[in-house]
């Protein structure tokens, strides 16, 4: 059985973020949505309320599970049984900063990682311009769920 994990942080999930979560759940017979915590940020949602936003928005999908966690992914994956750590890239810049994070992984398990080409749809949308359009009252429906419009609405409200 394939296990895989599609690490981020989410800070909020977008349409671009589901986009590879249901893309990564076709190929794998398992995926876990990792919640990566980084103690030196400080995100807009906390990190329970981003594992529940991500649940309510991948429920319907067989074999998809969201955790969250500290420390090397690596560590995780192998704890978990991940063959695979799925990333998505929206442009080469994605892939720069990607790319020396997966060789790195590589070397340290044998836990590949796979590029997923994120839809031209969605190649333009990042959670910190989401939050940042929202803030200046901007237009965000179509790039994020509307379970995450509304609780970003009432963050920022």
């Amino acid at each position: 059985m394939s296990k895989a994990v599609c690490p981020g942080s989410f800070d909020p999930m977008t349409l671009g973020h589901l986009d590879i979560f249901r893309r990564a759940a076709r190929l794998f017979d398992s995926l876990v949505i990792t919640v990566v915590v980084n103690p030196n940020k400080r995100g807009m949602f906390t990190i329970d309320e981003r594992v529940a936003l991500i649940e309510e928005n991948v429920a319907d999908l067989p074999g998809v599970t969201v955790e969250s966690w500290t420390g090397l992914l690596v560590d995780y994956a192998r704890t978990v049984g991940a063959v695979a750590i799925v990333k998505g890239l929206r442009n080469s810049t994605d892939f720069d900063y990607e790319q020396p994070m997966a060789s790195m992984n590589a070397h340290l398990t044998e836990v590949d990682t796979v590029f997923l080409v994120t839809d031209p749809k969605y190649a333009f949308v990042s959670s910190s311009l989401v939050k940042e359009v929202a803030k200046l009252g901007g237009d965000i429906a179509e790039l994020i769920p509307d379970n995450v419009a509304r609780s970003l609405a009432t963050k920022l409200a």
